[in-house]
């Protein structure tokens, strides 16, 4: 535990490599206990946190000014931590296999600048065996140290929610694992500075990875068994909204609702799931299918807009058609791989140039992503069709006498539409205002 106590003395180092919407947040917390440097390779987004500034909206820009956390992008300084934890993003190809290359490139930084008596944690979501494996291995060539003797390896699957103001980090139980007994406990003393709802210890780091990949294949069935019934009940003249209310007056329902699924967890981490079973002979039916069932909720979406302008007798392709929210969930500005950009993709193969509202997003990011600019709120005009797809807490806080102000002032046989994906609005009251109405 002489590690250990050197960290709680303030005496080396604790460092979080990947400051992203997970790193960032896990940084942050743990420089109010120990010294701690955040390193991250993307100079222009350390030079962003340097300035005070929090794009993910996680923690906010005053808890990064009043920080002590280091921030770096010399790799070197890696040397004078003792306790390292990997927090980068670990997407797919696309393929849909997973794309390790983030995870094996800061293992290959670490190594390099790795010392003797240290312990690595890996956070970043991996198919069971990565951390043994893949990045062992790496660390051992890197570093001319031998894993088990002169450093040890961990794994604490990473659970924070973005835009979840209720389930913090700190009040999310971690779960953690490490090579041998002693890891596991080093693990768990140092997350316990920070995490107060405790730490569960898994019996191996596999375990681990795979407790967080069943985590969100099993948020990721649930959501696409409910898109399948929304589909169904589309077809049905049902409101699905209605049918999950009454069904929710049970006790045992499981809350869930249909929408898109997109992110870099839950769209993503069953993959991992699919191919590591496939590569050991198992050909995953459910996940994959549950899989299958999300990432065509795009293609569904866009076809009913379509549907609902044509019955309005709105000209589709000189429509003005505003969406409403483009990150892949409410309240966070993350726009990594969010179904509501295909949405818009989709729009634009029937050649509609749409224009998009979102009070979350960052502009530039947005601007330098997709080469146009978002529209204020406050500046949204003449619209023939309004499409909710996040439900952002600004769209939230409209009143249905709002929205008239958004469309255009007058109409001659043609309806203006309501896309509503989250049923943030009630139906009827969207209804009596004279607009046609859709929602999954």
């Amino acid at each position: 535990m002489e590690t250990i106590e050197r960290i709680r003395a303030k005496k080396d180092f604790l460092a979080v490599v990947g400051l992203g919407y997970v790193g960032l947040p896990l940084a942050v917390a743990f420089a109010e206990k120990v010294k701690t440097l955040g390193f991250d390779i993307n100079q222009e987004k350390i030079s962003i946190y340097q300035k005070g500034i929090d794009p993910t909206n996680e923690i906010g820009d005053e808890k990064i000014q009043n920080s002590t956390l280091e921030f770096t992008t010399d790799p070197t300084r890696l040397k004078e931590a003792k306790f390292i934890i990997v927090a980068v993003p670990t997407p797919v190809n696309g393929d849909k296999t997973p794309n390790l290359v983030p995870i094996i490139n800061a293992s290959k930084i670490i190594g390099r600048n790795l010392s003797q008596g240290s312990i690595i944690v890996f956070e970043s979501t991996v198919y069971p065996g990565v951390t043994e494996d893949v990045c062992g291995p790496i660390l051992e060539k890197e570093s001319g140290l031998v894993c088990g003797k002169d450093f040890k390896i961990g794994y604490s699957p990473e659970r924070i929610n973005p835009g979840d103001r209720v389930h913090t980090l700190e009040n999310i139980q971690k779960i953690v694992a490490g090579m041998d007994e002693e890891t596991v406990e080093n693990i768990a003393a140092v997350y316990e500075l920070i995490i107060h709802a405790g730490v569960y210890r898994a019996p191996s780091i596999k375990v681990a990875e795979a407790a967080k990949l069943a985590e969100n294949a099993q948020r990721d069935i649930n959501i696409a068994f409910m898109n399948e019934l929304a589909m169904a009940f589309d077809r049905m003249g049902i409101s699905t909204k209605e049918v999950i209310d009454a069904m929710n007056t049970k006790w045992n329902a499981l809350g869930f609702y249909p929408g898109l699924v997109g992110g870099h967890c839950i769209g993503v981490d069953p993959y991992y799931f699919i191919y590591q079973a496939k590569m050991l002979g198992y050909y995953s039916q459910i996940i994959a299918a549950g899989r299958k069932v999300n990432d065509n909720m795009a293609i569904f979406v866009t076809d009913n807009i379509i549907k609902k302008m044509i019955q309005s007798n709105i000209n589709v392709k000189k429509s003005n058609i505003y969406i409403m929210g483009i990150t892949f969930k409410e309240n966070c500005p993350d726009m990594r791989n969010s179904k509501a950009v295909d949405v818009c993709k989709h729009l634009a193969t029937y050649g509609i140039k749409v224009k998009v509202v979102d009070p979350i997003a960052d502009k530039a990011e947005f601007k330098k992503e997709f080469d146009m600019d978002l529209v204020d709120l406050k500046d949204v005009r003449n619209a023939d069709c309004l499409v909710f797809l996040v439900a952002h807490q600004q769209f939230k806080d409209l009143r249905t006498t709002d929205f008239r102000k958004f469309f255009k002032s007058q109409k001659l046989q043609t309806k203006d539409v309501f896309i509503d994906i989250k049923s943030i609005f009630e139906q009827k009251a969207i209804e009596e205002e004279g607009y046609s109405y859709w929602s999954l």
